[in-house]
C-alpha cells in the first residue's frame, strides 16, 4: 500500500463496485453484432466524450505533463486496446466462462512485473492466496473449457489480452504517480480508441449504419464496466499496489459466469459455483496478506521512467 492519504470509502466496497461492474462487460459484448474492434473503439471514445467536460478542471496539470508522460500513456493505451480487441475477440469464440476465468492469470504477470520492473516486494501468504484465488477461477471455467479448434483460438486470445492488461496495469502505475489518475484514464482511453480506430480503418469496418440497440450496447460499455470499472481502478492504483487491484478483477469470472447464466442461458455447474467460493476465499486472503505488513514498506520513487 502507498503513503497516499486514503479515502474515506472502504476500499473493499470500491473494489466491489468495479468488480461488479467489469462483470457486465462480457454480457455487453454478446448483446453486441458489431466488429469486436468498433465494440471496443466506441466504448472508449464514449468513455473519453463523457469524461471530456471535465477535462477543463486539470488544465494546470495538463500543461506539465513531460514527453516522457505522454509517451507512457501512448504505451498503456496501446496495451488497453490490445487487451480490448484479443479479449473481446475471445468472447466470439469461447465461453464466457473460460474467456474470463483465464484473466484470472492477470495477478500473476502483474506481480512479476512489479517485482522484476517496480521493485516491489510479496509475501509467502500473499502469494498463497493468490495461487488460491487462480485455482478458483480456473476452476469456474473447467466445465466447460474449450477444446474445439475455435475454443482454443478463443483461450489463446483471451491469455494475450490478459499479458496486454497487465502491461496496461504496471505503466498504469508508474504514471499515476505523477500524472492525476483523470487524465491518465482519459488520454489512455482515447489513445487506446484511436488505435483501434486505426485498425478498423485497415480493415475496412464500417464507423456507422448500426442499429439504435448497438448504441446503447457502446453506452452501456462506456458507463458501466468502463467508467465504474477500469477508470475506478486505474484511481485506486493511486493508493493500491498494482497486484491488488489486479487481483481484485479475479471476481470477474465469477461475476461474469453467474451474469451469463442468468442473461445469456449459458451453463453453471456445482464445481463452477464451489470454484466462486474459492475464488472470492482466495482474493480476501491476498487483501488481508497485502494489508498486514504496509509498515515495512517503502514509498515507491516518483521519478521511475514509464
Amino acid at each position: 500500500m502507498t503513503t497516499q492519504a486514503r479515502p474515506r470509502v472502504p476500499f473493499s466496497l470500491l473494489l466491489l463496485v468495479g468488480i461488479v461492474a467489469i462483470s457486465f462487460s462480457s454480457i455487453f459484448v454478446r448483446w453486441s453484432n458489431a466488429p469486436v474492434s468498433v465494440i471496443a473503439m466506441y466504448r472508449l471514445l464514449l468513455t473519453t466524450l463523457l469524461m471530456l467536460p471535465f477535462l477543463l478542471k486539470y488544465r494546470s496539470e495538463l500543461s506539465r505533463l513531460s514527453l516522457r508522460d505522454w509517451g507512457g500513456l501512448f504505451w498503456s493505451g496501446l496495451a488497453l486496446g490490445i487487451h480490448f480487441l484479443l479479449w473481446m475477440g475471445s468472447l466470439r469464440l469461447t465461453t464466457v466462462a473460460s474467456s474470463t476465468a483465464i484473466i484470472a492469470l492477470e495477478p500473476v504477470f502483474v506481480l512479476l512485473g512489479a517485482v522484476l520492473f517496480l521493485g516491489q516486494k510479496t509475501t509467502p501468504l500473499a502469494v498463497l492466496s493468490m495461487m488460491t484465488a487462480i485455482a478458483g477461477a480456473v476452476l469456474i471455467g473447467w466445465g466447460d473449457w474449450g477444446t474445439t479448434t475455435e475454443a482454443l483460438l478463443g483461450d489463446l486470445l483471451s491469455l494475450l489480452g490478459t499479458i496486454a492488461v497487465a502491461v496496461h496495469m504496471i505503466l498504469g502505475k508508474k504514471l499515476v504517480a505523477r500524472v492525476p489518475s483523470f487524465l491518465y484514464s482519459f488520454f489512455v482511453f482515447l489513445g487506446a480508441a484511436l488505435v483501434l480506430a486505426l485498425y478498423n480503418v485497415i480493415l475496412g469496418h464500417p464507423f456507422g449504419g448500426y442499429p439504435a440497440a448497438e448504441w446503447g450496447n457502446f453506452l452501456l460499455l462506456a458507463i458501466v464496466p468502463t467508467l465504474f470499472g477500469h477508470y475506478l481502478f486505474n484511481w485506486l492504483l493511486k493508493y493500491m499496489r498494482p497486484e491488488s487491484v489486479s487481483m481484485s478483477v479475479l471476481g470477474e469470472p465469477l461475476g461474469s459466469t453467474l451474469l451469463a447464466y442468468l442473461l445469456l442461458g449459458e451453463s453453471l455447474t456445482w464445481l463452477q459455483a464451489a470454484a466462486g467460493a474459492v475464488l472470492l476465499t482466495g482474493v480476501w486472503m491476498f487483501l488481508r496478506a497485502d494489508e498486514k505488513p504496509k509498515k515495512q514498506r517503502v514509498k515507491l520513487p516518483e521519478t521511475q521512467s514509464a
